[in-house]
């Protein structure tokens, strides 16, 4: 059975209605996992103590930020060229998660940042470039709103996000193209990751956690906002009505 059989918002909110308890279960039930062996079983950093065990919220907040915006292009793109019918329906559902990913990765980097740096924030291009990605999510969820018609919305909007999606490669490898207070990669290099695995395992628990919990949420943004267009049609033609007689 290929994706494309769930075109039908039909048979996507029927596969939706047995699988959305199981995937936020799992997602909730990994991620703690990660979390307690992260303060039960990880050490403390020698140099950042256990100011260190933000990473484990603040890493996966910022890897999904960046991830939810990639889905958004994706579809987008599913939106322009191929018109699938649940392309903006997936776009529109995932703005206010990966918004609430990025204020996440923000606000625990300003945690992270002050006992380290002795600052809440510094304009470096990492923190920069994150803080853009956030007025994005912003300025694509204003402009969803903007329109009342979910199509012409929807288009708009995938044009904005796909020229926001320059910003992707800023965020990435503004460690590497400027001098930053930010420390480099760690774990997705070139060599290999440089953290220890008692930190590592823990981080990629957590990681998968809040994945797979994300895809959970996702999952049901698009059976709301399926629903929400559904009860728009209703009253529309609830109202057409109503002028014919």
């Amino acid at each position: 059975m290929s994706l494309l059989t769930y075109a039908n918002p039909q048979r996507f909110l029927r596969f939706v209605h047995y699988a959305l308890i199981p995937v936020l279960v799992i997602g909730a039930l990994i991620s703690a996992t990660g979390l307690y062996a992260a303060f039960a079983f990880a050490p403390a950093d020698y140099q950042q103590g256990e100011t260190v065990r933000i990473m484990y919220i603040h890493v996966p907040a910022a890897w999904l930020s960046m991830a939810c915006y990639g889905l958004m292009a994706l579809s987008s793109i599913g939106t322009l060229v191929w018109r699938h019918p649940l392309a903006d329906v997936s776009a529109r559902a995932m703005v206010p998660i990966g918004a609430a990913f990025t204020i996440i990765c923000l606000i625990t980097g300003s945690l992270w940042g002050r006992p380290m740096w002795g600052t809440w924030w510094v304009w470096d291009a990492r923190l920069t470039s994150v803080l853009v990605l956030f007025l994005i999510y912003c300025g694509i969820l204003a402009l969803w709103n903007a329109f009342e018609d979910p199509a012409r919305a929807g288009r708009a909007a995938a044009v904005m996000t796909l020229v926001g999606a320059i910003n992707l490669p800023i965020v990435k490898f503004s460690v590497d193209w400027w001098n930053t207070l930010h420390q480099p990669a760690s774990v997705f290099r070139m060599g290999g990751p440089t953290i220890d695995k008692s930190m590592l395992w823990p981080l990629f628990l957590v990681a998968v956690g809040m994945t797979i919990f994300m895809v959970g949420l996702h999952l049901a943004g698009m059976r709301n906002e399926i629903l929400q267009r559904r009860l728009r049609t209703m009253r529309l033609l609830a109202a057409s009505g109503g002028d014919d007689a």
